[in-house]
C-alpha cells in the first residue's frame, strides 16, 4: 500500500467522482473523497481523508488537512436543496477537521478569500465571506451570513453570532463571544465583548504610516474615550476630526452597523 506525498499527485486510494474538474500539479492523498461539481485549481495538495463535496471551488496552491470536509449542506432549516457553493481562494490553507457549508438562498455562496489560514476545527457556515490575509484559530465558529473584511484575526475558540460584520485588520481575542459588529482596525477582548485599543502594531506590521494610525487613534478616541453617547460622537468626528481615509472607512462602518458595534472599554 503506497501512500501519496505532495509530489506524487493523484493516489489511487482516493475516490474521485469522473465529473470533477482536477488543475494541474494537484496532490489527492488516499481514502480523500471528491464529488463530482468540484472545481480545484492548480497546484493544491488535498490530504488523506479529505472531504469535497458539490459546489465546492478551490483556488490556486492551496493545502488542505486530514478530516477537513468542504461544501456541506447548510445547517439550516430553510435550506431546500439549491444549487449553492462554497468558494476558496487561492494560497489558503485549510488544517485539520475545518468544516466549511455551502450557502443558502441568501448569498447563494460561502466564501473564504485567498491567503487564508483556517486552523484546526474552525467551523464556517453558510453564507459566511471571509476577506483576504484572514487567520482563524483553533475552534473558531463563524455563523451564517458572517462577513469578515481583509486581514482579520480571530483567535482560538471565538464564536461570532449570525450576520456579524467585522471590519478589516481588526483582532479578536481568544475566547470572544461576537454579538456585535466590531469595527475596522481594533482589538477587542473581555465579556461583554469591549473595545480595548486600535490594533496600531498589526497595521504598522503590514506597512501602514504612523500618519494613518494616528488618524485611526483619534478616531477611536473620539468614539470611544471623549464620552458621550455614539451618535454624538459621530458628529463630533466628522466636525472636528481632519479628513482622512481612515476616518471615512470606519465611519462609514459604523453607520452602516444595524446590529450595532461592539462597546467602549468603560
Amino acid at each position: 500500500m503506497s501512500m501519496t506525498t505532495p509530489s506524487e499527485g493523484i493516489s489511487d486510494m482516493a475516490v474521485i467522482h469522473p465529473d470533477a474538474s482536477i488543475g494541474q500539479d494537484v496532490t489527492i492523498s488516499p481514502f480523500s473523497t471528491i464529488a463530482g461539481d468540484v472545481v480545484i485549481g492548480a497546484g493544491t495538495w488535498i490530504g488523506p481523508n479529505v472531504t469535497i463535496m458539490d459546489g465546492t471551488r478551490i483556488g490556486a496552491h492551496c493545502r488542505i488537512f486530514p478530516g477537513a470536509v468542504i461544501g456541506g449542506m447548510p445547517q439550516d432549516l430553510k435550506y431546500a436543496g439549491e444549487n449553492t457553493t462554497a468558494e476558496i481562494g487561492d494560497h489558503t490553507t485549510i488544517r485539520e477537521c475545518c468544516t466549511i457549508n455551502r450557502g443558502t438562498t441568501d448569498r447563494m455562496h460561502t466564501k473564504v478569500g485567498s491567503h487564508c489560514l483556517l486552523m484546526a476545527y474552525t467551523h464556517v457556515a453558510h453564507d459566511a465571506v471571509i476577506g483576504d490575509h484572514c487567520v482563524l484559530a483553533n475552534c473558531a465558529s463563524i455563523a451564517g451570513h458572517v462577513t469578515i473584511e481583509d486581514w482579520v484575526i480571530i483567535e482560538g475558540v471565538v464564536a461570532v453570532q449570525q450576520f456579524v460584520r467585522i471590519g478589516q485588520h481588526a483582532f479578536v481575542a481568544g475566547g470572544s463571544l461576537v454579538r456585535k459588529n466590531i469595527p475596522p482596525y481594533v482589538k477587542v477582548a473581555r465579556e461583554p465583548l469591549s473595545y480595548i485599543g486600535v490594533n496600531a502594531i498589526g497595521l504598522r506590521r503590514r506597512g501602514f504610516p504612523d500618519e494613518f494610525v494616528r488618524a485611526v487613534e483619534d478616531v477611536y478616541r473620539t468614539l470611544y474615550i471623549t464620552g458621550g453617547n455614539m451618535s454624538k460622537a459621530i458628529k463630533v468626528a466628522e466636525l472636528e476630526l481632519p479628513m482622512s481615509e481612515a476616518k471615512d472607512i470606519i465611519l462609514a462602518f459604523i453607520r452602516a452597523s444595524d446590529k450595532g458595534i461592539v462597546r467602549g472599554p468603560f
